[in-house]
């Protein structure tokens, strides 16, 4: 889908230098806001920014200033991945 906005040219030019970056940065906090108010998931979020991994996600969210969530069932799904790993104990 497209979508034109028609924005004052200041700020524009604060998005970037050249259309492309204005427009993966409005991409990026339009995204960012709609993760921060639960209209996407950390999976989606990810995919829409294009990135592989969450560290990726957790560093825009980070600059953007969005507290990271770590629940208790994060906590258990990551737990659950290292069982799976079964790594040799030290």
């Amino acid at each position: 889908m497209q979508l034109t906005l028609d924005v004052p040219d200041e700020l524009s030019e604060a998005l970037g230098e050249n259309p492309d970056a204005r427009s993966r940065s409005a991409i990026e906090v339009i995204a960012v806001n709609a993760y921060r108010e639960h209209k996407l998931s950390m999976k989606q979020l990810r995919r829409i920014l294009g990135f592989e991994t969450r560290m990726e996600v957790d560093a825009v969210l980070k600059r953007h200033g969005v507290e990271l969530e770590y629940t208790m069932e994060d906590f258990e799904r990551d737990r659950e991945t290292l069982r799976k790993l079964d790594l040799p104990r030290a």
